[in-house]
Parts: C-alpha cells; sequence; structure tokens
C-alpha cells in the first residue's frame, strides 16, 4: 500500500520526534521540554499526531483517531505543567510519566505500520493481530515500565535536592 503525500508527511515527522525523544533520554535520562530534543518531541508529536486524524486505512474516523487526540491531550498536559508549574516538584513527576507514556504511545502504530509495511513486498507481519507486534509491543512496555521506575526514582533525588 502506498503512502499519500499527508502519509509521508507524517511519517517523517513521526520519525524525527521518535529521534528526537530518544536523543533527549539518553542525554537526560527523560523527555527533556527544557532542552531542544525535548521541544523538537513535542511540537512534532502535536503534528504527527494530528496529521493522524487526516489518514486511515478503514476509512472515517476510528480508534487510531481517538489515540493520537490521547497522545495531544497527554503532551499539552505535560507542557502545561512544564511551563505553569515550575516549582512543584509533584508536577516535575507527573510531566515525566505524561511524557514517556505518549513516547510509549506513539510506538504503538510506529510498530504497527513498519512491520506491515517493511520491508516492502514481504512485510514482517500480515496484519495488526500478529504474534511479532504483540511481542514487540510487550517488550517496549517493559522498558517503558522499567524507565518509568528510573525517571521516578531520579527525579525523587532532584526533588529532594531542591
Amino acid at each position: 500500500m502506498a503512502l499519500s503525500n499527508l502519509g509521508i508527511f507524517h511519517t517523517a515527522i513521526g520519525v524525527v520526534a521518535i529521534v528526537a525523544a530518544v536523543t533527549s533520554y539518553v542525554k537526560n535520562g527523560k523527555i527533556d521540554l527544557r532542552q531542544l530534543s525535548g521541544k523538537i518531541y513535542f511540537y512534532l508529536t502535536v503534528v504527527t499526531s494530528l496529521t493522524a486524524l487526516g489518514l486511515s486505512k478503514l476509512g472515517g474516523f476510528n480508534a487510531g483517531h481517538v489515540f493520537a487526540l490521547f497522545i495531544v491531550v497527554l503532551v499539552a498536559v505535560a507542557f502545561y505543567l512544564h511551563n505553569r508549574k515550575q516549582g512543584n516538584n509533584r508536577a516535575r513527576l507527573i510531566e515525566n510519566f505524561l511524557l514517556s507514556f505518549s513516547f510509549f504511545l506513539s510506538l504503538v502504530p510506529t510498530v504497527n505500520e513498519t512491520f506491515t509495511r517493511v520491508p516492502v513486498g514481504h512485510p514482517l507481519a500480515q496484519a495488526p493481530t500478529d504474534a511479532i507486534i504483540a511481542q514487540t509491543l510487550l517488550a517496549l512496555f517493559v522498558v517503558f515500565v522499567i524507565g518509568s521506575v528510573y525517571q521516578f526514582r531520579m527525579q525523587r533525588k532532584v526533588n529532594r535536592s531542591v
């Protein structure tokens, strides 16, 4: 299945957002909205999620669109907490979780679309229900949980030192 122009734009922006998030995780141990990589993740995730509303394999509004809107809400709340609750240590914990959760949720359609399209002509999965997709998402979920616990512990140390 070929990608539309919107699909190509959506994919390109989404890949850059994922790279920015991974860069932020490596440099800062979290998606840090004070850093360029965190800002890139935030803005491009919003654009990627909004462009997803114009895409549909099934036609019409579907669960994928609800998913995209949920991701926008997560990053918007995290952005609000980052900008409006500067001195609030609890807000940092929630902000970190929301950004990490939005990243994990962004990987769900990414894995599904990638595995059902790549390699071209002989994709890794034939359908979203294939075991390889479920196994990959389970592994990513485990990494998300471990990463969230790590972030929580690190942020609590920062909060205590302030």
